[in-house]
């Protein structure tokens, strides 16, 4: 059964170990790395012996470039951190994160049916992850918000609020993408079993729009609700004005029929206008850090000031307006005081830490990444609708095309109020090893 398949078992693994608890038996978060972040060590090297026993060159030259520029504005920023084991320490999750890991996703994953056991795979954590969440604001056991330990934020803690959210919004993009698009259409039993799959992937995606609501991330709601309005998008008018209508009619009956829409649901939401006229104080202390992280920029443009040096830094470039902290608690983990350590911005972490050069190399490469596999979602659209022609003619693959565009374009938007870090930074790494599968993959040329 899973004889071809098999390659693709470890990526599924990574994604099951994400919903392990990361707080110890005495309700502490214990920090560092998780089993998760081994896993994806194990995940490199699986695929690199997968690439030695088949031979030949892993990487065509468009990956390799893609891949490639970021180590060069990574290792560069890694020899201004204020000490070498710094230095190592943040080089290695770079590396990790937006090198390695999506890499190994890349060759492991090796066909099209691969990429959607990946996709529902995402959605079934997204599943445990979102249940976990709902039954912590049910119960009153989830991370205190507003005085309440009412958030939902699953296995992971109060201390990665962000975790969850990013979760349950993978499992959303994915499920919507699996729902809009066509896979294997064909005979009548295949075709049917298209329609049951295309459903279950529609009724996912709605039930997940609970726990995301009640995560209180309005990242998180922001860079899903662009990611599905883009997918939407690139299915054409017509399937956009129905998809359009069946979410906004799952919104309406979630927030307001069944008493998801608490007042302090609707307090975060009226809150997202507001974050320039009555900024709360995390959005103050957000600014501040931006304004920081720009000033690092000004000072040292073109490397920037080395990786994981913002900290030491901050003070001296921060405003008074900066608080000391924010402060966590519930979900079984005590009262905490977390410092602000990053800006909450992945560009601007990165064009603090490693200027202009690493900035480009990243960033550049994620932006080949959305432009390789939007052209390429494209062209399966035209051959889905020119009909049985061509050796994909019964696979399209629009599904993995829609999916794939869906998570790149979330976690772009994502970055922008939020960065690396935490148990959850090894799903960043995977999201963006299937985004490289569609549009990197040897298929794709």
């Amino acid at each position: 059964m899973f004889g071809r398949g098999a390659p693709v078992l470890p990526v599924l693994l990574l994604l099951a170990l994400l919903a392990l608890p990361v707080t110890g038996p005495g309700g502490t978060d214990h920090g560092g790395g998780t089993v998760a972040d081994v896993m994806s060590g194990v995940l490199v090297v699986l695929a690199v012996v997968g690439a030695v026993r088949r031979g030949g060159r892993p990487l065509h030259r468009t990956a390799a470039v893609v891949f490639g520029l970021p180590v060069v504005g990574i290792a560069v920023a890694a020899t201004g951190a204020v000490d070498a084991a710094t230095g190592a320490s943040g080089l290695g999750r770079y590396l990790q994160v937006f090198v390695l890991v999506p890499v190994a996703v890349l060759l492991l994953v090796r066909s099209r049916a691969e990429l959607r056991l990946v996709a529902w795979g995402f959605v079934a954590l997204a599943l445990v992850q979102g249940g976990i969440g709902v039954h912590q604001y049910a119960t009153g056991t989830g991370a205190s918000y507003m005085g309440a330990d009412i958030r939902a934020v699953g296995t992971f803690g109060p201390t990665d609020v962000m975790g969850m959210a990013s979760v349950v919004s993978y499992g959303v993009v994915c499920a919507v993408g699996l729902a809009l698009g066509t896979g294997r259409p064909g005979d009548a039993r295949r075709g049917h079993g298209e329609v049951v799959r295309r459903g279950g992937a529609l009724v996912c995606a709605v039930a997940l729009l609970v726990p995301l609501a009640l995560s209180f991330s309005r990242g998180a709601w922001i860079a899903t609700a662009v990611a599905v309005t883009a997918q939407l998008l690139l299915t054409g008018v017509r399937r956009a004005l129905a998809g359009f209508a069946v979410l906004t009619a799952a919104a309406i009956v979630l927030v307001g029929g069944v008493g998801v829409g608490t007042a302090l649901l609707q307090e975060r939401l009226g809150s997202i206008t507001r974050v320039a006229a009555a900024p709360d104080q995390s959005v103050t202390d957000r600014y501040a850090m931006w304004a920081a992280a720009l000033g690092m920029w000004q000072e040292r443009p073109i490397a920037g000031v080395g990786l994981k040096n913002f900290p030491a830094h901050r003070d001296g470039h921060a405003s008074l307006a900066l608080s000391s902290g924010s402060d966590t608690a519930g979900a079984g983990v005590g009262y905490q005081r977390q410092p602000l350590l990053s800006p909450h911005n992945m560009y601007l972490l990165v064009l603090s830490e490693q200027g202009l050069l690493g900035l480009l190399a990243l960033a550049g490469g994620w932006a080949a990444l959305l432009v390789l596999a939007v052209r390429r979602l494209r062209a399966a659209r035209r051959r889905e609708r020119a009909g049985p022609r061509g050796p994909d003619r019964l696979d399209p693959g629009t599904d993995c095309g829609l999916l794939a565009c869906g998570v790149l374009v979330w976690q772009l938007v994502d970055f922008g109020y939020a960065d690396i870090g935490g148990p959850a930074t090894v799903l960043t790494a995977v999201g963006l090893g299937v985004a490289a599968r569609w549009a990197l993959g040897a298929d794709a040329r």
